[in-house]
């Protein structure tokens, strides 16, 4: 994080990348001194409404993050910078999006929770656009010209107002993680009771686990004697609040849809009180960790790993099987997961896998069969990303042996 005073006392001269949060109200003119360098810039938390039009002297910028903040409109300025790709305005109260205002270069667009009812033609037209992210809008429809976006991989429409399947996405050849729960094409009227309901007094909150967009998972002790569940569990507190993904009530009501599953985190109760709703579930063994990292800035919608990391070919294969499986049980029950990444998935020693965060899922079984199966082609083509993930960092000396080769045939004859 940067501060007001080192920006105009020229300090922060030649830097690349620029965070400036101070309830700012206006745009920093002095941010142009350092047009020559500057390729990152993030203004989220402020009080912003507007853009100057010399932000187009910026010739290096690549990035610009503005989340909550209080635009309006999304600044026309950013259709004129020639090298910007990445536009991030998460939470604010942008309800018009100008034909003019996506660069040309547009590969990652988030406009996340805000009152966006119409978007532009020219979106479909940004051939480049890979991950786009525009879950808790007032969307009726998304552009037809969007049939033409072939390089999209990543989308969330959840939390909208999409009365039909926006179908010029479904055969789009390279989307891969969909999201689109909480539509009026998407609503269910499913009644799920496939575990029981209980009190929030019925457990006590410990350690924070980890947290995501949704909710936070904290470690829980019972209050009560419970001989029917397990001594350790695990809680997950949802926000409430539209996230990334859509609604935390669709990901409640997707996890419990799919049920249980040896290589999926069990659910035992859920909680469901009046601004509180929570999800009791299997605490994971301490043995298991995490298997990849989430995408970069330049990864932008594939998973990372840690420097040096390897795994072998033996365990690739044992974690595939596994997954496959997952995938098969999921669409059994009519469950897309949105999100089939190594790192929703934790594994052992041993190659065990649990996989989780349903965070993206959305069931689909209200769609007709022939979306249904266009749904599944794209959910397959993410488990594909995934198994290439793993081929990557196997060990350098197996890639040439035949188990390896037998991953990647199958790899490619499920594309």
């Amino acid at each position: 994080m940067h501060t007001l005073s080192q920006l105009k006392s020229g300090e922060l001269i030649g830097i690349k990348q620029l965070k400036i949060s101070e309830n700012l109200t206006s745009f920093p003119l002095e941010i142009l001194s350092l047009a020559n360098s500057l390729e990152i810039l993030d203004l989220s938390n402020n009080q912003l409404t507007c853009l100057p039009n010399e932000l187009v002297k910026l010739k290096n910028l690549r990035i610009i993050f503005a989340s909550n903040n209080l635009f309006e409109a999304l600044p026309t300025v950013l259709g004129q910078c020639v090298n910007l790709e990445m536009v991030g305005f998460k939470s604010n109260k942008i309800n018009v999006v100008s034909e003019g205002s996506l660069p040309v270069r547009l590969r990652w667009l988030i406009l996340t929770d805000n009152l966006i009812k119409v978007l532009p033609d020219s979106l479909g037209e940004r051939p480049r656009l890979q991950k786009l992210a525009l879950a808790g809008n007032m969307l009726t429809q998304l552009p037809l010209t969007m049939v033409q976006s072939k390089n999209l991989e990543l989308v969330r429409i959840s939390a909208n107002n999409l009365a039909e399947c926006p179908k010029q996405l479904l055969r789009l050849p390279k989307l891969a993680w969909f999201a689109f729960a909480g539509n009026p094409f998407s609503h269910s009227t499913l009644d799920i009771d496939s575990v029981p309901l209980m009190p929030s007094s019925s457990f006590t909150l410990k350690n924070v686990l980890g947290q995501g967009a949704s909710g936070v998972i904290s470690r829980a002790n019972w209050t009560t004697d419970q001989p029917s569940f397990p001594d350790e569990i695990a809680v997950k507190v949802f926000k409430g609040l539209v996230t990334s993904d859509g609604y935390p009530e669709d990901e409640l009501q997707a996890c419990l849809r799919t049920g249980n599953h040896p290589n999926l985190v069990s659910s035992l109760a859920q909680v469901n009180e009046k601004g509180y709703s929570a999800l009791i579930m299997d605490l994971i063994p301490e043995n298991f960790i995490n298997l990849g990292l989430p995408p970069c800035l330049k990864s932008c919608t594939r998973d990372t790993f840690p420097t040096n990391f390897t795994l072998s070919v033996k365990q690739i294969d044992k974690i595939v099987v596994q997954m496959e499986d997952v995938f098969h049980h999921l669409h059994s029950k009519k469950v897309c997961h949105g999100d089939f990444y190594a790192h929703n998935t934790m594994f052992d020693k041993d190659a065990n896998i649990i996989f989780g965060d349903f965070g993206a899922a959305t069931m689909y079984h209200m769609l007709s069969d022939e979306h249904q199966k266009l749904i599944q082609i794209i959910e397959r083509r993410a488990l594909n990303h995934f198994i290439d993930d793993l081929l990557s960092i196997s060990n350098e000396q197996e890639q040439h042996s035949p188990q390896f080769k037998m991953i990647e045939q199958k790899r490619l004859v499920t594309q």
